[in-house]
């Protein structure tokens, strides 16, 4: 005859450990021996997972300054497609290079017209950069929100400065430069562009007069000392 399985009793329920009392219906993770409640360990459980999802938003941070740093931000992000112009008596820069490159607008943006929301763009990276009487304007449509800044004792100064252009205009002098690279082997101011891309390098660039229209601008660090903001009848 087959034999009972071994199930405890109602009266034989067996000592819980950690329980004072045998067949206490407290379960085993109530309490610990040092008197540790289930609340305060879950409690910690939590502040562990809360610190875990805190991780890839703390990398996604780092991410963005690391791609703004390698200038490859202005393409990452979605421009307005609203052009702005940018001017400057003077830039001095180090560490020069210049590539062709497509900016993209987010979906469905009222800027598309017939470009398909793609932009062609020629962008500028120098390594470090300073303007002098720096100017910024946007038409937005009656009224220009125009930016100043460097007009004083003190330049405006970038590192890592990257700018998508369809238009640049000024005198410009280079040093050792080099017309023709691939702009996927760039050198100069720590930027690589696309592979099969024309593009040109140079060890320092000055443009006086200079005169951009532009569809994105990065920084890595971007000082723009006696800035001032406002609205105006003309842009720059």
């Amino acid at each position: 005859m087959a034999s009972s399985p071994d199930v405890p009793s109602a009266g034989n329920t067996p000592d819980i450990p950690g329980s004072d009392t045998p067949g206490s219906d407290t379960p085993p993770e109530a309490q610990n021996t040092a008197g540790t409640t289930v609340g305060a360990r879950r409690g910690r459980v939590r502040a562990r997972r809360a610190a875990v999802m805190a991780v890839p938003a703390t990398l996604v941070a780092a991410g963005l300054a690391v791609l703004t740093a390698q200038g490859a931000l202005g393409v990452q992000f979605s421009i307005s497609g609203m052009p702005f112009t940018v001017t400057a008596t003077e830039l001095n820069g180090t560490g020069f290079e210049q590539f062709g490159g497509l900016d993209n607008m987010a979906e469905g943006s009222p800027n598309a017209g017939d470009t398909g929301g793609q932009v062609l763009v020629i962008t500028s990276a120098i390594k470090h950069a300073t303007l002098t009487k720096l100017c910024q304007s946007v038409d937005l449509g009656g009224t220009n929100l125009l930016i100043t800044a460097g007009g004083g004792s003190e330049k405006v100064s970038a590192t890592d400065l990257t700018t998508d252009s369809t238009e640049l205009s000024g005198d410009a002098a280079f040093n050792n430069i080099e017309i023709g690279n691939d702009a996927s082997t760039l050198t100069k101011a720590g930027v690589k562009g696309p592979i099969g891309v024309f593009s040109q390098q140079a060890d320092t660039v000055r443009i006086a007069h200079l005169r951009q229209t532009n569809y994105a601008t990065t920084a890595g660090v971007f000082k723009l000392p006696g800035l001032k903001l406002r609205f105006s009848d003309s842009g720059c």
